[in-house]
């Protein structure tokens, strides 16, 4: 007797090995999904502006990072005893109003290269809700507690997210041709626009994904991850979320790692994260007797382990 309805996910034509180089960008989602890469020690870079959740933050940093765009006073404010920009996370906020020049400069020189030599960009919607600054009129990526007065709360049209969407795509197809762009819609729950509120939002980011990748001359270049319906389908408990029943929890988070790395790594590389995951959970233990002859033997073997694999993939660093 089977209890759930697996979601069949199609096997992707551009499979992640240990010689992709892979850009995660988006919500705090992506963040889990990136943190899993890093754990099995992929080439991955996860959102150097900070979590971003909505279509148009995604696509102006993108443009950023393309057009190499330099950061002024003109695009930093002071609020809280910190230095801020709207179009990064607070991650990057600063008390000294140089530095946070200099680092968003960097950041944006960095993303550009990885963005170039990227043979997967995985990017994790969140939200269709966004806030425009009043005085700017510009639609801004963070608020930093910014009072809520000097903003305008609205949701993005099925449109409007297509237009960002193929631009974001034509932004990294202009400095990298080859690259493969995965979209997903994060399964964390945005309550805090409303439950109703919360769908609406969700269903404008997929519908438009959809409508967007299936156009013939991008099916190659671009792909769709089930994060979100995996969530809401397979997983429909709440023993699955954490206990602010918005986030995913760990076995969730676990699992739907599981059904991305069946789809979406190539089985060719399984043994290498198996010897991977080896040394990680060896690097955990904790002896009673460091000094001991059966722990001094242990550490011996770890570190020709580890050798072996950093001497095979040198980007590796344990």
């Amino acid at each position: 007797m089977n209890f759930r309805t697996p979601i069949p996910i199609p096997k992707s034509n551009r499979l992640i090995d240990y010689n992709s180089k892979i850009v995660s960008l988006g919500s705090c989602f992506a963040v889990n999904m990136a943190e899993k890469l890093d754990y099995f020690k992929f080439q991955n870079t996860c959102n150097p502006f900070g979590i971003l959740f909505h279509p148009l933050a995604i696509e102006k940093f993108i443009d950023f990072a393309v057009s190499k765009k330099q950061f002024t006073e003109n695009d930093i404010f002071f609020h809280n005893e910190l230095w801020h920009c709207f179009d990064a996370h607070s991650d990057l906020s600063n008390p000294d109003r140089e530095e946070l020049l200099v680092s968003l400069n960097a950041v944006v020189q960095s993303a550009k290269i990885a963005i170039e030599q990227a043979s997967h960009v995985i990017i994790t919607y969140g939200t269709s809700w966004v806030y425009k600054n009043i005085e700017s009129n510009e639609v801004v990526a963070n608020c930093h507690k910014v009072p809520q007065k000097q903003f305008e709360k609205s949701i993005l049209s099925i449109e409007t997210i297509q237009k960002s969407i193929r631009n974001t795509i034509d932004l990294i197809q202009k400095v990298n041709s080859k690259c493969c762009v995965i979209f997903t819609v994060s399964p964390v729950r945005h309550i805090k626009d409303g439950f109703v509120e919360n769908q609406w939002s969700k269903a404008n980011l997929i519908s438009s994904i959809h409508q967007v990748i299936q156009t013939e001359h991008l099916k190659l270049n671009t792909g769709y991850f089930p994060s979100y319906e995996i969530m809401i389908d397979e997983l429909r408990d709440y023993r699955f979320y954490s206990e602010d029943m918005l986030h995913p929890n760990q076995v969730a988070i676990d699992y739907i790692w599981k059904r991305f790395k069946e789809t979406t790594i190539s089985d060719g590389v399984f043994t290498t994260m198996e010897e991977v995951e080896n040394i990680q959970k060896s690097l955990m233990h904790r002896p009673f007797n460091p000094q001991s002859e059966s722990h001094l033997k242990f550490v011996s073997k770890l570190n020709q382990k580890i050798t072996k694999l950093e001497t095979q993939n040198p980007f590796m660093k344990f």
